[in-house]
């Protein structure tokens, strides 16, 4: 009878658990993933976004993977963004949505929350080059605008991205490695963030609103880690991007420079490629798994009835 009863319990929690569990990342809007310089939806079955679609939805939450210009200005690419958007909502009849973006694309999501709020019911910046990077000002330093080596430079980086784009069927999009640059550089950012202000701290390394005047919720997370797993073939090359960078960072964007809304965590032992759970996976043994802090903030956003 005792062991009866023991089994019924087990049996009941368990049941309890895979009904918890399987509203977990359930939020009320769909969740929009944008990615960043040089990204893509996916290539050859290989998500930007690391295997994050699949763990989020599991357990309840609708959500989209996008794709713009790889190489382009983050206007560009916001309004690229912003056409997806808006036939995202379309198809499911959601009144808004949730956007996440890395790097770039924490600036296209900034940018599709500035002009069409009413669209759009929380932004959230991963690794998000908000203030600009000290790597773009060097390569934009090094292009003498109009010069031959400028010009081979684009031709080049245009080309790659464009490669991007056809692997992962959108050779469609335009590509301006130009465009791109400038939009990184610490002046474009300076203008980006001019007309477009909103969830931005006073200063970099500030927090900023978790809901600006247009009503949208904000929120940012990064990493401090350049290198961080041996097997990652990609830690090499960010950790010599980040002997470029002062202070903390990511290998890529600062840790200050990541700052937008709410700062959930500014200094996951994660690089610049690992807050997107690449390369396939590979991140710091003793750290947060990068997919367990996209559950949880999907957790989070659910109940905060987003």
């Amino acid at each position: 009878m005792k062991k009866i009863i023991t089994l019924t319990v087990l049996s009941l929690l368990t049941l309890f658990s895979y009904h918890v569990k399987a509203g977990y990342t359930e939020t009320k809007y769909p969740i929009v993933l944008a990615h960043g310089l040089m990204g893509f939806d996916d290539v050859l079955g290989i998500d930007y976004f690391y295997r994050i679609p699949e763990q989020l939805s599991k357990d309840g939450a609708m959500v989209f993977t996008t794709s713009v210009s790889s190489l382009n200005s983050s206007e560009q690419r916001g309004e690229q963004l912003l056409l997806q958007v808006e036939q995202i909502l379309a198809l499911t009849g959601a009144q808004k949505v949730n956007l996440i973006g890395h790097s770039q694309g924490a600036q296209s999501i900034r940018y599709v929350a500035s002009i069409k709020p009413a669209l759009v019911a929380s932004v959230t910046s991963v690794g998000g080059v908000n203030f600009g990077s000290p790597v773009a000002d060097i390569a934009r330093d090094g292009l003498t605008p109009g010069s031959n080596l400028e010009g081979v430079a684009k031709s080049a980086f245009d080309a790659f991205g464009g490669l991007i784009a056809l692997l992962s069927g959108n050779s469609q999009l335009p590509q301006d490695a130009i465009g791109a640059l400038e939009s990184l550089t610490t002046q474009g950012a300076l203008a980006f963030n001019q007309k477009y202000p909103e969830g931005l701290p006073q200063s970099p390394c500030q927090q900023g609103p978790l809901q600006a005047s247009n009503g949208v919720y904000y929120f940012s997370w990064s990493g401090t880690r350049a290198f961080t797993n041996i097997f990652d073939p990609s830690d090499a090359a960010l950790s010599v991007t980040s002997l470029l960078i002062p202070g903390d960072d990511d290998g890529l964007v600062s840790r200050c420079s990541s700052h937008l809304g709410y700062v959930i965590k500014d200094n996951y032992r994660m690089n610049h490629l690992d807050e997107v759970n690449q390369i396939l996976g590979f991140h710091h043994l003793f750290e947060t798994d990068p997919i367990t802090v996209y559950r949880q903030h999907a957790n989070r956003l659910k109940n905060m009835g987003l």
